[in-house]
């Protein structure tokens, strides 16, 4: 009877504690997805071999978006480690 009580007064907490959780969760696999970034990375060489972007320009976009994917790794990495 206890246990019965306990879940049903901790429900709300519960039901609270599983939003966060999910949210979490979604807003992590965003934020990690690099198939994301693989496709900015072909857009920007196909706009870059049609000659819309100077060479300048699309290193410093590639750069950025290189720098994005190595902390995407790095982050991966250490969560395995975790």
């Amino acid at each position: 009877m206890a246990f019965l009580l306990d879940d049903i007064l901790l429900a709300p907490c519960n039901f609270v504690t599983w939003i966060g959780r999910t949210l979490y969760d979604q807003g992590e696999g965003e934020i990690t997805d690099e198939s994301v970034i693989h496709d900015r990375l072909l857009e920007l060489q196909t706009q870059f071999e049609l000659e819309k972007l100077s060479e300048e320009e699309f290193l410093r976009q590639e750069s950025a978006l290189m720098r994005r994917l190595n902390e995407i790794h790095k982050y991966k990495e250490s969560r395995r480690k975790a």
